[in-house]
């Protein structure tokens, strides 16, 4: 089981390196990450966007001259996206990467009915940092802070079994999902508390499988033991839980940039319920979390060809 970063990383260097398709590529950040994942040989990158601001930005990079790109002129970030998906759905790439575009442009592409990414499942993001604090498994992650705005009963379900998907593909075989409200108990006022319920006892009857989940908790006794203790809560989930599964965009999106922004954790992002994998870090994130998501996205997608092929 993958319990860091620094084992994110070394996992993925391990067997033939992946095609990354890299929509609107000229940004530093986005274009320092694949160079990064290309000498480490766990990654080759397809960049789509203006070959001149490109080719400027690798010139500033004393490693980037030694090294070969595939670089394809596109005249603007609507293009890019647009070709960057067609490369990844003929599969001459094996994942899409975020780079100077909106999320909303490059979802636009990936959306699209006939020249997307879609599957039969709902998209949400996994947002994914490391704690060092925590004694065993370090990563957790949070869900779904980037696609989904107000998830319904059923699209709580799906978003659940993406983010359980990504705990697998680590070698999780059980992760601990938490259903996260403000507080820790049923309140008919507050309708995430019994989704909570309802998404337990789904769990408990095996109708959601593949980890344990529990809710509604409040964040604190979702990731302290402590405070789980002082209040009284007896749970396999709570002070431990793998997944954080927040109720709608506002709140996964604040909580996910709280753990970057003040705790300053190292984070990776995938998009979950397309037919390949796709980050979509924020432009402002460094070039660590690219690299971390190109990463994540290499062992997703080696999980997701193992799935299909059972």
């Amino acid at each position: 089981m993958i319990k860091d970063f620094d084992q994110l990383l070394e996992q993925a260097r391990g067997g033939d390196a992946i095609t990354v398709a890299i929509a609107a590529a000229a940004d530093e950040a986005a274009l320092a990450a694949v160079v990064d994942a290309q000498k480490q040989g766990f990654v080759k990158g397809v960049l789509f966007g203006d070959t001149a601001k490109i080719k400027t930005i690798l010139k500033e990079m004393a490693l980037a001259a030694k090294m070969k790109f595939d670089i394809r002129d596109m005249a603007d970030d609507v293009q890019a996206a647009a070709a960057a998906v067609t490369c990844v759905r003929n599969g001459e790439a094996h994942i899409l990467l975020k780079g100077k575009i909106k999320t909303a442009n490059l979802l636009r592409a990936v959306l699209d009915a006939e020249k997307g990414l879609r599957s039969t499942h709902l998209l949400s993001d996994v947002f994914m940092f490391q704690d060092d604090s925590r004694p065993d498994n370090k990563l957790i992650m949070i869900t779904d802070g980037g696609v989904t705005i107000k998830p319904d009963l059923k699209q709580k379900i799906e978003i659940i079994e993406n983010a359980v998907a990504v705990a697998h593909a680590l070698g999780n075989t059980n992760p601990r999902v938490a259903i996260l409200s403000a507080i820790e108990t049923v309140n008919p006022n507050i309708p995430s508390t019994q989704d909570a319920a309802i998404l337990t006892k789904m769990n408990q009857r095996g109708q959601i499988k593949g980890c344990i989940i529990d809710g509604p908790l409040a964040l604190d006794n979702a990731v302290s033991e402590e405070a789980a203790r002082i209040k009284g809560i007896v749970s396999p989930v709570a002070g431990h839980a793998d997944i954080l599964v927040c109720p709608e965009i506002e709140s996964g999106n604040m909580l996910a940039k709280s753990t970057t922004y003040w705790a300053k954790f190292r984070l990776g992002h995938v998009i979950m319920g397309t037919t390949a994998p796709v980050m979509i870090p924020s432009r402002s994130d460094s070039s660590d979390s690219k690299l971390l998501s190109m990463a994540l996205g290499k062992l997703v997608c080696q999980s997701m060809k193992s799935t299909q092929m059972q």
